[in-house]
């Protein structure tokens, strides 16, 4: 069931249910995870899937602020549930607990002490809305008195503690224990890893995640939700009543996101029915378990409101740590982002748990986390060998992912260099020698930096970076006209760049990139220029071309050589 107004941004389930939005009904994920009964729940999905408009409808049903609110309910699933007797069997839990509700999504801080501020804030607000327990006697003068300290700025050790402490206060005043929902709980861990302060991060949350969920005697059921999931020997050391719920689990598979039954249903009600063939190729893709043809909430509202199809999520906010990533990556990690992007699957073994300090050296850890983060889908699982070892066939969820992806590459060449880049493309397609060394040099020296990973990169290491980025921003500026391949057997080798024209009668690329070696007796970039060259020849890389029917006079190759951040084509 939903309402007819679609609209966009609202999280709280009282504002959507009294104005009447757009609403698809996921109330039985209440039932579902009331009859789990897990003492701790941590469910990760990807971000706008209606994870905190969920944990506020959890908070409107449990809490006893939300007493006798049955209008916020009736005709939803968890309402109308019944026994085998016919009995209503949830209705008398709507608002029978106290409940603590937490949101990390704003503490984004660029330093230590900014998020040590965001936290103790967040506590601090939590103390405010509850100040009702200073009256009477439910608190000992002490606790008045720790009470009334509690504040920004707080000793971050006063605050790992604090919400435990605020749970046992209201245990105490309603004679209930207490539900704790945190929204949002990996936002800050992952702003710790962007900004170089994860060890600190994960000192404070460590202690925090065991005074809230694991020893606190207060908690009655506790439910967090996130984007991914952090290695428990990172910030939940030692709680393993923590049951963890992510994207490939089969529980909750259809209370975060829209069905395909869901979307087309909306579509019709909306007169966009006609449409459900491109929709599906737009923003379906996503699987939760075994459950496939999952839509993004966020995309599929947007699409509903404006009426025309567009990259609606890559708008949100969130694209950091993945840009960052496959940006300063390995090389692997760009070369198969470009097959990906020209719409091919990869294999790979892996590890749903996120160690964050392994996203800068492992290939995998990045795979898990963009699986996680909903940019790749899985397309096949099979576990293998004797000890049954999970692989998984990935590929882009859909062509929304797609195209975030294009316009991250593309950003990577913004501002001057990106000027530089489209002039170099534009000499190379007209085989101006002279401005395409001008321009590539100016591209080099300008996006270096950006595709370095390491502190020191080495002279070899810099420009195998710099190459695959180079590479990727070629699969996306030139992907209607040419087809870009990189490293790939022909003749006796691998070339390193192949740019083919879907037209046979236009110009065919060859390009191999060199660093110069002292070592191989090269003193100039000019020797390395012909070392390229030779290798070009010697290794008879436009056999390729010429068995689809390309002239050689067709061909251009060309040599890359490079010396730090200069370079020289020819």
């Amino acid at each position: 069931m939903y309402e007819n107004r679609a609209a966009l941004g609202y999280q709280d389930f009282e504002e959507v249910r009294v104005g009447h939005i757009f609403y698809i009904d996921k109330t039985d994920f209440i039932r579902e995870w009331w009859e789990y009964a897990d003492k701790v729940t941590l469910i990760t999905r990807p971000r706008r899937f209606g994870k905190t408009l969920n944990m506020s409808m959890v908070e409107c049903f449990f809490s006893n602020q939300y007493a006798g609110r049955s209008d916020l309910f009736e005709g939803l699933s968890v309402w109308e549930e019944r026994s085998p007797e016919g009995e209503y069997k949830y209705r008398k839990l709507q608002g029978a607990f106290p409940v603590i509700f937490l949101s990390f999504a704003n503490i984004k801080a660029a330093r230590f002490a900014e998020m040590e501020y965001k936290i103790t804030k967040v506590i601090s607000d939590l103390y405010n809305q509850n100040t009702y327990l200073l009256a009477g006697d439910t608190l000992s003068g002490n606790e008045r008195e720790y009470y009334k300290n509690v504040k920004p700025r707080m000793g971050i050790d006063e605050a790992a503690d604090a919400v435990r402490s605020m749970a046992g206060f209201m245990e105490r005043y309603f004679g209930e224990k207490v539900i704790i929902l945190l929204d949002e709980y990996d936002t800050p861990m992952q702003e710790a890893w962007l900004y170089g302060y994860w060890d600190d991060a994960v000192r404070f949350f460590s202690s925090f995640f065991n005074a809230t969920f694991k020893t606190n005697s207060a908690l009655e059921r506790g439910l967090l939700t996130g984007i991914t999931r952090i290695a428990k020997e990172s910030i939940f050391t030692g709680m393993n009543h923590l049951d963890v719920i992510t994207t490939t689990s089969n529980e909750y598979a259809t209370s975060f996101g829209f069905t395909e039954k869901e979307v087309f249903k909306a579509l019709d009600d909306a007169g966009l029915g006609e449409q459900k063939q491109k929709v599906k190729e737009w923003y379906d893709g996503f699987t939760f378990g075994t459950q496939t043809d999952i839509y993004n909430p966020w995309s599929i509202v947007s699409f509903i409101k404006k009426g025309k199809f567009d990259a609606y999520w890559a708008n949100t906010s969130g694209n950091d740590l993945v840009n960052s990533l496959v940006q300063t990556g390995e090389p692997g990690i760009k070369q198969t982002m470009e097959a990906l992007l020209q719409g091919k699957s990869f294999e790979t073994e892996l590890d749903e748990t996120i160690v964050f300090g392994q996203l800068g050296g492992s290939a995998d850890a990045v795979w898990s986390l963009l699986l996680a983060t909903g940019y790749l889908r899985i397309e096949k699982f099979e576990q293998v060998g004797r000890l049954e070892r999970k692989m998984y066939t990935l590929r882009l969820t859909n062509m929304e992912v797609e195209r975030i992806f294009e316009d991250m590459v593309r950003g990577w060449f913004g501002g001057s260099s990106g000027v530089y880049y489209n002039e170099f493309i534009k000499a190379l397609l007209n085989d101006n020698v002279r401005k395409m060394n001008t321009f590539m040099n100016k591209v080099a020296l300008n996006t270096f930096s950006a595709f370095d990973s390491g502190n020191r990169p080495s002279d070899q290491a810099e420009p195998e970076r710099f190459y695959h980025g180079f590479v990727l921003g070629m699969v996306v500026n030139l992907a209607e006209t040419y087809k870009v391949r990189s490293n790939r057997e022909s003749g006796y080798g691998r070339y390193d760049v192949m740019i083919k024209p879907f037209d046979k009668t236009k110009k065919a690329f060859i390009f191999e990139f060199k660093v110069l070696d002292p070592d191989d007796d090269e003193k100039t970039l000019e020797d390395t220029l012909a070392s390229a060259h030779a290798q070009i020849e010697e290794k008879q890389y436009a056999a390729e071309l010429i068995s689809e029917g390309f002239a050689p006079e067709q061909i251009r190759k060309y040599g890359f050589a490079f010396q730090g951040k200069e370079c020289l084509i020819g």
